[in-house]
């Protein structure tokens, strides 16, 4: 293995291969392709009927060319020659692994074993065409090992016995009409005499005529009694059988590694393909869990990667294992995260990402786009939100996760790191400016009532007690300059440090109207801001059960009105889920608030230019390994 070391001066440092599926010869290609284009032109400026024939593009000639112009390449790399992402520093050019003597591939095989367990098992209650069942699979797996247990004796002597009486019992069942046939004669032979007895075959016996049975209990039986009763496995679930077919699958696959003769190749990795297939949500997460624990405590080591969707798996895996793959935006290619590195570089808030993540759930790693939200309320309304403003939003797969104020900005690094377009949706939380947290540490609790003393968004010197609108988006602290901001302050454009496409939705100003009187405000929360854009319609007698009918007397003035809806959303007695819940079940026709319905559209814009893809190239998504 000599090849594989990149310089002469290697003294026991690690050493790196990159296997790249790359044009043969890239001068050759496009040559190759032009002449065939140019062909084909030829013979679409002659046709009336404006017939461009094949190739009409370089990606129509590489679908039925690329196995004749594409290969993998083999190279050695030397650690002292990248960067912490491994990537080649500016001048390194790797050297090819292998020559005419000893292809790359050869050496890799040498070094490496791969097996994999696809995600169409093939699993079934009836054999069928591609399909088996379990007890065939076991079966196959015990003839693949059967050498193993050639001394075992006791099994060998428990089907002698078997054989023994099998025979006593044909002998007493046949004795009488073989006795008879026997005094035909058979012409050619001397006294013949026709005996049957058993073929029993302890190979055939042990690999095809067993199966799998589920024995049933009853519930108050610590383990099964006499009385318990058997059934075959086809009367199981599909789920609990595939787990079962990926466990044998692992230990066959480490078995015949490990039985290879010298020279064995030193790494083996056992690839599964989505394991979540037929599995429910909680032995997706025994099985990540727990797949470590089935193969053999030796030497001879197996490595397991596996590919999912499942955020049951990820909930299961942290960070540290998750290799994250990032579509990109520039171009039809995807890049290879390290959660690694982002559990060692982002020490402080990695712990409160994992304990959130762990108590919710781990859909960000799958989703097209993430809506951060303040609260219940505008996690329950969101989805009848963007049926009103953004319908084609439905068609994506958003994340949406509730965070509040105090803690969506704990999400930036995470977003930017995975490089996901984010709203987040939040409130001004304007309180007076004496009772404002001074700095980071002291953050405010998630409700906002114990920020400090709350106040309508127009009071003089207000500033806001949102964390993330102090540290995050647009990192202002006064009402008056978060009400002035523009959206370069809101969304700023991606840097190379912050990649994501983040833009983050508040109150804003807007005129009130209420019997020929206008006041310039902003809510402070959602609800303020819902009532204020919707005054006359929240009013109405049947919109009581909103619980944001304050009017009592028509001549009541809009400062009076806009004042003490500030107080009914500010006391006890009103139930945020409560008005939620009503107007989910209200028909009428209400307004998104203005600053929510421009953070869906701006969002659905940016989603849209990601899923945008060419004819016949799969659309966006993300898959960990």
């Amino acid at each position: 293995m000599i090849r594989l070391l990149p310089n002469l001066d290697w003294q026991d440092a690690p050493v790196g291969v990159r296997l790249e599926f790359a044009p043969r010869n890239q001068a050759e290609l496009l040559a190759n392709y032009r002449q065939a284009n140019a062909k084909a032109a030829e013979y679409a400026a002659r046709d009336e009927a404006a017939y461009h024939p094949w190739p009409r593009s370089l990606h129509a000639y590489l679908e039925r060319k690329l196995g004749d112009e594409y290969k993998i390449h083999y190279y050695v790399l030397d650690p002292q020659q990248l960067d912490a992402d491994h990537r080649p520093l500016p001048g390194y050019t790797p050297m090819e692994l292998g020559d005419a003597s000893e292809a790359g591939a050869t050496i890799i095989k040498n070094l490496i074993r791969v097996d994999l367990i696809g995600a169409q098992r093939h699993l079934s209650d009836e054999p069928k065409a591609q399909a088996e069942n379990l007890s065939r699979r076991l079966s196959r797996f015990y003839e693949r090992n059967l050498a193993k247990y050639g001394d075992d004796f006791r099994a060998v002597a428990a089907l002698a016995r078997s054989e023994k009486e099998l025979n006593d019992h044909l002998e007493l069942v046949f004795g009488g009409t073989l006795a008879s046939l026997n005094e035909l004669g058979y012409p050619g032979f001397a006294d013949p005499n026709l005996v049957i007895r058993s073929a029993f075959d302890p190979e055939s016996i042990l690999s095809r005529s067993t199966a799998v049975h589920y024995t049933l209990r009853d519930p108050g039986d610590a383990a099964p009694g006499e009385n318990a009763k058997t059934l075959p496995d086809k009367y199981n679930g599909l789920g609990f059988k595939n787990l079962i077919y990926m466990i044998i699958e692992i230990l066959d696959q480490h078995q015949r590694w490990a039985d290879e003769e010298d020279p064995r190749p030193p790494v083996h990795l056992v690839l599964i393909e989505e394991p979540e297939a037929h599995l429910h949500a909680q032995l997706q997460q025994v099985f990540i869990k727990k797949i470590r624990k089935i193969l053999p405590e030796a030497d001879l080591t197996t490595q397991i990667v596996v590919t999912t969707h499942s955020p049951h798996i990820i909930y299961e895996s942290n960070f540290r294992p998750i290799r994250y793959f990032r579509r990109m935006t520039d171009g039809h290619y995807s890049t290879v995260l390290s959660l690694s590195r982002f559990y060692e570089d982002e020490a402080a808030s990695r712990d409160f990402l994992l304990r959130y993540m762990r108590l919710t759930h781990c859909d960000l790693f799958f989703a097209d786009a993430a809506v951060l939200v303040e609260g219940s309320v505008e996690r329950l309304l969101l989805p009848l939100m963007i049926d009103r403003v953004a319908p084609e939003l439905q068609s994506k797969y958003l994340c949406i996760l509730e965070l509040g104020g105090a803690f969506a900005h704990r999400f930036r690094s995470l977003i930017h790191f995975l490089g996901l377009h984010t709203l987040v949706i939040t409130d001004l939380d304007s309180v007076e400016s004496v009772a404002a947290p001074q700095s980071p540490d002291d953050e405010a609790d998630e409700d906002e009532d114990n920020a400090g003393e709350a106040c309508m968004a127009d009071e003089a010197g207000a500033v806001t007690s949102n964390q993330s609108l102090r540290q995050w988006l647009p990192g202002l602290t006064t009402i008056a300059e978060l009400l002035a901001a523009g959206d370069a302050k809101k969304c700023p454009p991606p840097t190379a440090t912050e990649p994501a496409s983040v833009r983050v939705a508040y109150q804003t100003e807007l005129t009130v109207t209420w019997a020929d009187g206008h006041r310039r405000i902003a809510g402070r929360t959602f609800e303020e801001a819902f009532a204020f854009e919707n005054l006359d319609w929240c009013q109405q007698e049947a919109q009581k059960p909103l619980g944001l009918k304050v009017v009592r007397r028509a001549e009541q003035t809009v400062g009076e009105v806009t004042t003490k809806l500030h107080k009914r959303i500010r006391g006890s007695g009103f139930r945020k889920t409560d008005f939620a819940l009503a107007l989910m079940m209200a028909e009428g026709p209400w307004q998104v608030p203005t600053y929510i319905a421009d953070g869906l559209r701006w969002l659905n814009g940016r989603v849209e230019a990601v899923v945008a893809e060419p004819e016949g190239v799969e659309g966006p998504g993300a898959e960990a390994a």
